[in-house]
């Protein structure tokens, strides 16, 4: 008898708050608020399954004054199981004003990444399998470009983090880990329902060779520029609920809870993501209202 299983597997680190984290999959997002923008996130996936992914994300982006400039960088750490992966990136970005609403930004992005394979918590059916030996971690470059159009309603971005596809080889030249190009598509719109309430959807789609297509859709409502409300929908996959407070003018933190709809929702009891954006703003850049990405 043959039986055949098809896996599939993540490999850039997920996000249920992305309209934040732009900067992460986009280089040409640096810079677009018009401040300087400092983020940091921590996510917590599949709570109680064992060796899940923990994501740690840091990044600082800001536009160049009396230029169309801007400059990010940003430190990603993903753990899952005996892996630990580290990526550092630097961004340009370049903006051109389209008319009075509109502007248009491409940018590149370069990048170093660190992998790391404990072997020790592995445990293999034989301890002898060569297969299964040391791993060297080394450091390895790789770049990227993105396009982001957007306006102070609209936001349409394309982008390709990293180009470079490659892979990762233990003292016996097994592969233990292949990085593959991952495409993003990332919009929204904000709809004025009233002076006090703005609704607002959104979209992500990632593709990567090998592994289904991933669409996330969302719907916030910010009541007031304070508070945000919202869910989101991972397809056949996940669905969010999503919270957000604008603290003060530059402060603003947030949090999300993923709870699966595939049979892996009987293993685990969800996903908890939190977040927190501080902005330097002077007496020029000062936003008239709260932007909602």
């Amino acid at each position: 008898m043959l039986t055949c299983y098809t896996g599939f597997a993540q490999q850039d680190a997920q996000y249920t708050q992305y309209m934040y984290n732009t900067i992460n999959i986009n280089p040409a997002y640096a810079g677009s608020r018009g401040v300087m923008s400092i983020f940091g996130l921590h996510r917590t996936q599949w709570v109680g399954l064992d060796g899940a992914p923990v994501t740690n994300a840091f990044s600082i982006n800001t536009p160049i004054n009396n230029s169309n400039l801007g400059l990010g960088l940003s430190f990603v750490n993903d753990k899952i199981g005996p892996t630990n992966d580290n990526t550092i990136s630097a961004d340009l970005s370049y903006t051109i004003p389209m008319n009075e609403d509109y502007k248009l930004s491409f940018g590149i992005k370069a990048s170093g990444n660190i992998f790391n394979l404990d072997v020790n918590r592995l445990n293999p059916a034989d301890a002898g399998d060569p297969n299964l030996q040391n791993y060297d971690s080394e450091f390895s470059p790789n770049f990227g470009a993105g396009v982001y159009l957007h306006s102070d309603k609209l936001y349409f971005g394309l982008s390709v983090p990293n180009f470079l596809q490659d892979t990762k080889y233990n003292d016996n030249a097994v592969a233990v880990f292949e990085e593959r190009m991952n495409f993003y598509a990332i919009g929204g719109y904000v709809f004025d329902l009233s002076p006090s309430v703005k609704f607002k959807p959104a979209f992500l789609t990632k593709i990567v060779t090998g592994a289904p297509l991933q669409v996330d859709a969302s719907a916030n409502f910010l009541f007031f520029d304070k508070l945000m409300l919202g869910g989101a929908y991972r397809w056949d996959a996940a669905a969010s609920a999503l919270a957000g407070f604008q603290v003060t003018d530059g402060l603003f933190i947030g949090y999300s809870y993923d709870m699966e709809t595939t049979r892996l929702r009987n293993y685990n009891s969800g996903s908890h993501e939190v977040f927190i954006r501080f902005e330097l703003f002077n007496k020029v850049s000062k936003l008239v209202s709260p932007r909602f990405f």
